[in-house]
C-alpha cells in the first residue's frame, strides 16, 4: 500500500540541538515548550499536537498546539519521570474547520444554494461517528449529522460553531492525511538535583584539619554535618583512590615527597589497586558504604571525582602498557601542560590499537561505583579526551542508571565546553570563575540563560577550587568571598564551593592563581570556626535559596538597569510571579558604591506608580517602595548585596502585619 504524501509542511523546530543530533535538557517536572512553522497548501486550516514518549515506548501522550502569528505554533508538555524521552509534532489538515470556514464565508457572503456544502459537513459529521466506534460521543456525532442535514443555512451556519460539536470534532479528527517530523527529536529528563544543588567539596583526609596527620571516612561526618548546617546537600571528594609511590609529589608540589606526605590524590593507583579501589589511609568499602549511609540520612549525596589519571604504579601500567604514550625509547611518557610537570601521573592514550578495551574499561569504573551507590561524577579535565568517547562512557552509564548525573570540569575553549555538554555532561563548569566586571557578567550570563546553550548547558558555579585561587579573592579579601558566594548563589540553581572559602582562605603563590601550602599535596590544617569566616552569610544564602522556588530555575535570570558600572542588578521570577526575587550586587571589594536602580514594574504585572512590599531576605529587613527608581547604599564590609523579595502591597491595614 502506497503511504499518503505528506500534505502539512513542519519546520523550523525549536528546541532543536545540531538539527536533533543531540538532546535538549530538561529535569523532572519541568515543561518542554516546542515551537515549530506549520502550514500547508491552500487555504484548509491546519490542526497540530505535540507529542511527546519515554524512548523506546509505544503510546504517545500528545496535546494540542497553539497557533501564533505567521504559522508559528507552539504546544508545551510537561515532563515527569528521569529518562531520556523523544517528542515530535503531528500536523493535518483539519477537515471540519476548513468546512465549517468555507460554509460561514459563504453563507455570510449570500450565497443561497448550499445544500451540497450541507451534505458534505453531514457526512464529515458521520465519518468522525465511525472514528468514535465505541464511544457514547458516536451516538452523539451522528445525531448531530441528522439535524445538520436537515437544518436550513442559518441553522448550519450556527450549528457548525456551536462548543459541543467543536469538542467533538476535535476529539475525532480526520487524521488520514497526517504528516509527523521525523526523525524524533530527543530529550534529556533529569532528576531535581541535576537542576538545583549547592555543592561542597573537600578533602577526606583532612577533614578534621589536622596539620601533620589524615583523617578517615569514618572522621568525615563533622565536616559533612557542618556542610549540611550551611545548607549544602551534595559533597564532593576529589579522587579516594589509591595514591601512587614513585614520583609521589611532596608538599608544595615539590618534586620529592619527604616520608609520611601523603602525595596527590590525582596520581592513582598503587599496592592496593587502581580506579576501583580505595586509599587504605582512608578507609576500606565497609567504611565507605557506612558513610553512603549516614549522607542519605542527611538526604544529602557524595559526588566523586572521576580523574583518567594513572600513577606509574598502577595496575594498568603492566596489565595495558599499549594504553599509554610512549617515547621513542619505549618509555611511557609523564603528563604535561608546559611548563607544568606530572611526573606522578601518566595519561591515557585513547585512540591506542586497543581503544575498544580502554574505552569499555572507563565505563566499568563509573559502573562499578554506581553499584556502589554513587550517582554524581565530576570529571577531571574531560576535554582531554575525544568527545566520542564521553558520549559512548554517558549513554552506557545512563542506561543502566538514568538518575547519574555527570559534571563536566572543562576549563577550556566554548566550542569544546559546548561540545561535552551536547554529548551528555549534565552540568559544566563555567568562566564565571574569572568573570567579575558588570559588563563580563552580564554578557557572559546572557549567553547562558537566553540563547540556545540553556536548552542543554547547565552552569554549575564555582568561584574557588583546589586548582583555581582567582586574583579576585586573593585581592579583595573577606568582601570579595562575600560577593562571590551571593552571586555564584543566585545566578546559577547549582552551585558550589571548595573548602575553605567559609574561611575566606587567599594565601596564594606569587603571580600564580594557585593557593600556598594547597592540600593537592599536604594534610591541611585548619581551624573550622576561625574567626572571620563567613559560614553564616552561606547559610543565609542556601536558606534563601531553597525557600525560594525563582532561585530553582535557570533560564528566568534577567538583568535590569543599575546606574553604577560597579553594582550588578538582576532578577528571577516565577511564572506564575508568585515568587519574584531581585539581587543587588556590589562589584567592588574595596569601597562602598551607592545607586539608583530601576525595577521592572511592568514585568511584575505591577502599575507605574504602584507601591509593593519589599523584603531584604539577607538582613531580614523590610521597606515600601513606590514606583520604579529606587537608591541602594552597598558596603562590602557589611552589607555587599541585597537579595529582594517583591510582594504586591495590597492595603495600608496590613503594614502593621508587615513589618512585624
Amino acid at each position: 500500500m502506497t503511504p499518503n504524501p505528506q500534505t502539512v509542511v513542519i519546520e523550523n523546530v525549536e528546541p532543536l540541538i545540531d538539527g536533533g543530533r543531540h538532546p535538549v535538557k530538561r529535569a523532572v517536572d519541568q515543561d518542554l515548550v516546542v515551537e515549530a512553522d506549520v502550514f500547508k497548501d491552500g487555504h484548509d486550516t491546519v490542526a497540530a499536537v505535540l507529542k511527546w514518549r519515554k524512548a523506546g515506548a509505544e503510546k504517545w501522550h500528545e496535546t494540542p498546539m497553539t497557533p501564533l502569528i505567521n504559522d508559528r505554533w507552539r504546544g508545551v508538555c510537561s515532563l515527569f519521570e528521569n529518562a531520556v524521552h523523544e517528542f515530535t509534532i503531528e500536523a493535518w489538515g483539519d477537515t471540519f474547520k476548513s468546512w465549517q470556514h468555507e460554509f460561514h464565508k459563504k453563507y455570510e457572503g449570500g450565497v443561497k444554494d448550499l445544500k451540497s456544502e450541507t451534505l458534505e459537513g453531514s457526512q464529515l459529521l458521520q465519518a468522525a461517528a465511525g472514528r468514535a466506534k465505541g464511544s457514547p460521543d458516536a451516538e452523539r456525532l451522528l445525531d448531530f449529522a441528522k439535524r445538520l442535514a436537515a437544518a436550513s443555512p442559518k441553522e448550519v451556519d450556527q450549528m457548525s460553531r456551536w462548543t459541543e460539536l467543536e469538542v467533538l470534532m476535535e476529539s475525532w479528527p480526520d487524521r488520514s492525511a497526517t504528516t509527523e517530523y521525523k526523525p524524533y527529536p530527543r530529550v534529556t529528563v533529569d532528576r531535581e538535583r541535576a537542576l538545583f544543588a549547592a555543592w561542597y567539596e573537600f578533602f577526606p583526609r583532612s577533614a578534621e584539619g589536622k596539620p601533620d596527620s589524615g583523617s578517615t571516612f569514618r572522621d568525615c561526618l563533622g565536616r559533612i554535618d557542618d556542610a549540611k548546617a550551611m545548607g549544602f546537600d551534595v559533597i564532593y571528594f576529589p579522587p579516594i583512590h589509591p595514591i601512587g609511590i614513585t614520583n609521589r609529589k611532596g608538599r608544595n608540589n615539590s618534586v620529592k615527597s619527604l616520608p609520611g606526605e601523603p602525595g596527590v590524590p590525582y596520581a592513582i593507583g598503587g599496592p592496593a589497586g587502581g580506579h576501583k579501589a580505595i586509599e587504605p589511609e582512608l578507609g576500606t568499602f565497609e567504611d565507605f558504604a557506612w558513610l553512603l549511609g549516614e549522607l542519605k540520612k542527611r538526604d544529602m549525596e557524595l559526588a566523586l571525582d572521576f580523574a583518567i589519571n594513572c600513577s606509574p604504579d598502577h595496575p594498568y601500567v603492566k596489565e595495558h602498557p599499549e594504553w599509554f604514550f610512549k617515547r621513542p625509547d619505549g618509555t611511557i611518557k609523564y603528563a604535561e601542560n608546559p611548563p607544568k610537570k606530572y611526573e606522578d601521573v601518566y595519561p591515557l592514550n585513547f585512540h591506542n590499537e586497543n581503544w575498544r578495551a580502554l574505552w569499555e574499561e572507563m565505563a566499568d569504573i563509573i559502573l562499578f561505583w554506581s553499584e556502589k551507590g554513587v550517582r554524581i561524577f565530576r570529571v577531571d579535565n574531560p576535554h582531554t579526551k575525544p568527545v566520542a568517547f564521553w558520549e559512548f562512557l554517558i549513554g552506557k552509564v545512563q542506561a543502566k542508571y538514568p538518575d547519574t548525573i555527570f559534571l563536566s570540569e572543562a576549563f577550556t575553549r566554548p566550542k569544546m565546553m559546548r561540545s561535552l555538554a551536547k554529548v551528555g555532561f549534565t552540568q559544566s563548569y563555567t568562566y564565571f570563575t574569572w568573570r567579575n566586571t558588570k559588563e563580563e557578567l552580564t554578557k557572559y550570563f546572557t549567553e547562558l540563560t537566553t540563547t540556545q546553550m540553556k536548552e542543554y548547558f547547565r552552569a554549575n558555579l564555582w568561584p574557588n577550587t583546589p586548582d583555581i585561587l582567582p586574583p579576585f579573592l586573593q585581592q579583595g579579601g573577606r568582601p570579595a568571598f562575600l560577593i562571590r558566594a551571593t552571586l555564584a548563589a543566585t545566578l546559577s540553581p547549582v552551585y558550589g564551593i571548595y573548602s575553605g572559602f567559609e574561611l575566606c582562605e587567599n594565601a596564594a603563590l606569587p603571580e600564580r592563581e594557585e593557593y600556598a601550602d594547597s592540600e593537592k599535596y599536604q594534610f591541611k590544617g585548619r581551624d573550622w570556626n576561625a574567626p572571620g569566616n563567613i559560614k553564616d552569610f552561606i547559610t543565609r544564602l542556601n536558606r534563601i535559596r531553597k525557600e525560594n522556588r525563582a532561585l530553582h530555575q535557570y533560564d528566568n535570570l534577567r538583568f535590569y538597569e543599575a546606574e553604577s558600572d560597579a553594582i550588578l542588578f538582576y532578577g528571577k521570577m516565577t511564572e506564575s510571579r508568585e515568587n519574584i526575587i531581585l539581587v543587588v550586587v556590589n562589584l567592588d571589594p574595596f569601597r562602598q558604591r551607592d545607586a539608583y536602580i530601576h525595577v521592572p514594574l511592568k514585568d511584575f504585572g505591577f502599575l507605574e506608580g504602584d507601591t509593593y512590599q519589599v523584603h531584604d531576605l539577607l538582613w531580614d529587613e523590610r521597606y515600601l517602595w513606590h514606583g520604579e527608581k529606587n537608591f541602594v547604599i552597598l558596603d562590602p564590609h557589611k552589607r555587599p548585596a541585597h537579595i529582594f523579595r517583591i510582594r504586591r502591597w495590597v492595603s495600608r491595614e496590613q503594614d502593621f502585619d508587615y513589618f512585624l
